[in-house]
């Protein structure tokens, strides 16, 4: 019986970031027009493994995924025994863009969830014209932190923990294979990588002021929340919305806090209008 070989190709980039040398893992499927991915806290690339495998999005875009720094294959930097991971906003937007950029990648979509819904904001903000736009998932100026994130970083604790955490954030609906898989990725995370990545996402405050200045003519704006997500909870992402002027909100009927990976198919039926649309304006 021969083997069915996916189209998704990985490879290793070896790139200076913050003043170190990093080596960050990457996947990529399909042609087109880029579409730069970015995964949740303390997950990887792999939640976007239906996006490559789709023929459909991959006929008319270059996916690519990538593992961040501490994050799945992506190991971090020499001396990581020494400090404390802290994501920040300075440091996440200089991860994306610097990536982007060595890559090669010119005026990508960046579509992120989760910490990287909120990350779409400040790159279309800071960065609006090296951009084609944003698609945020599970995109907000701000969340209403629900427990304490010292208890993500404990000699007694393991995965299950940050996994049991996010279980509740998906929807009933998700089918039960994606729903372990996408809590599986969360079971192999690093020591005080889930913690260090809410420090951007609940810590670090609401950026709910600067939301105003972003320009959707220069940068367009799409924003898809699943209705099950009581983290970035449909009405945290109606506010951010509404303080963005041009910007499209929907959303998601029987999705959570991981569409892409914990029902990829229903989520597939709201992302393609907004390819779509993409392309539309490409063609223009």
């Amino acid at each position: 019986m021969n083997a069915t070989i996916e189209p998704i190709v990985g490879r290793y980039a070896r790139l200076e970031f913050q003043g170190r040398p990093h080596r960050v893992y990457f996947e990529e499927a399909g042609q087109g027009v880029p579409l730069l991915c970015l995964h949740t806290a303390g997950s990887d690339g792999r939640q976007f493994r239906a996006l490559m495998n789709d023929a459909e999005i991959t006929r008319d875009f270059r996916v690519i995924c990538f593992d961040m720094p501490w994050h799945g294959k992506s190991s971090p930097p020499a001396g990581w025994q020494e400090e404390e991971y802290q994501l920040s906003t300075a440091s996440y937007t200089d991860l994306v863009m610097t990536l982007a950029r060595a890559l090669g990648i010119a005026r990508p979509v960046v579509m992120g969830c989760s910490i990287g819904g909120r990350i779409v904001l400040h790159l279309a903000l800071k960065h609006g014209q090296e951009l084609r736009g944003v698609i945020g998932l599970q995109s907000s100026g701000r969340v209403n932190p629900y427990y304490d994130l010292s208890w993500l970083h404990r000699p007694d604790m393991n995965g299950e923990v940050p996994a049991a955490i996010c279980s509740g954030l998906m929807a009933p609906h998700s089918p039960a294979a994606e729903r372990w898989e996408t809590l599986w990725h969360y079971m192999q995370g690093g020591p005080g990588v889930f913690a260090g990545d809410l420090h951007f996402y609940a810590v670090e405050g609401s950026f709910e002021d600067q939301l105003p200045g972003i320009d959707t003519k220069q940068c367009p704006v799409y924003m898809l929340t699943g209705e099950y997500d009581y983290s970035c909870s449909p009405d945290l992402s109606q506010a951010a919305a509404d303080k963005i002027a041009g910007a499209q909100f929907t959303i998601m009927k029987q999705l959570g806090h991981f569409p892409m990976s914990e029902n990829p198919e229903r989520f597939r039926g709201y992302l393609l209008p907004v390819l779509q649309a993409f392309l539309q304006r490409e063609r223009r």
